[in-house]
């Protein structure tokens, strides 16, 4: 890459316990000073995620910084934090920008829901094409399991999907892990 363009954005996918947030993590390894934005929020009384949460926490370095937080767009065009952003991740971001809009719910779906997701994901898209950080993203390829049981389900995938896609679209890498390999589905160019 040319010394004026811009830092690289890399969207690395993957299913559930393939290893993508591992690979991620390694991408920025080499950084002291890393913000890793965990997008998950806290489950009271889930012991479980809990303990995910924990693992996540110890795998990381010492010396980078955590942002519990879904405001990636402030993240992304914060000017200020040279360091790297890792972002963890995109599919439970849309989850809470589903719990805030009450996109699970048909109805509100149909009377305005549908339109403020899209708008929140399209706002996203654009900060992320928009961001001067050297920044990695992972999210659930979600477009090769089971279809969904339910409406709200495949709601959640079909737009997972197309936030992914976007993404996609305005990094300059992307990557699929499966079974913990890596896959290159667009190489970074330099």
């Amino acid at each position: 890459m040319t010394p004026d363009a811009p830092l690289p954005r890399t969207l690395v996918l993957g299913g559930a316990r393939s290893g993508k947030s591992t690979r991620a993590e390694r991408l920025l390894a080499h950084h002291a000073d890393v913000l890793y934005v965990a997008t998950s929020g806290s489950r009271d009384g889930d012991a479980e995620w809990a303990r995910r949460v924990a693992l996540h926490r110890e795998r990381r370095p010492a010396s980078w910084r955590t942002a519990e937080t879904c405001d990636l767009e402030a993240v992304l065009a914060d000017t200020a934090d040279p360091a790297p952003v890792l972002v963890d991740c995109l599919a439970l971001w849309l989850t809470a920008v589903m719990d805030e809009c009450g996109a699970w719910d048909d109805a509100v779906w149909a009377d305005g829901g549908e339109a403020a997701v899209q708008r929140r994901c399209e706002a996203l898209a654009a900060a992320w094409a928009g961001t001067r950080r050297q920044v990695v993203a992972v999210s659930n390829e979600v477009g090769m399991g089971v279809v969904p049981a339910t409406a709200s389900g495949r709601r959640f995938r079909d737009t997972l999907g197309r936030l992914n896609m976007a993404v996609a679209d305005a990094s300059e890498r992307v990557l699929l892990v499966v079974a913990g390999q890596v896959l290159t589905v667009k190489p970074a160019v330099g």
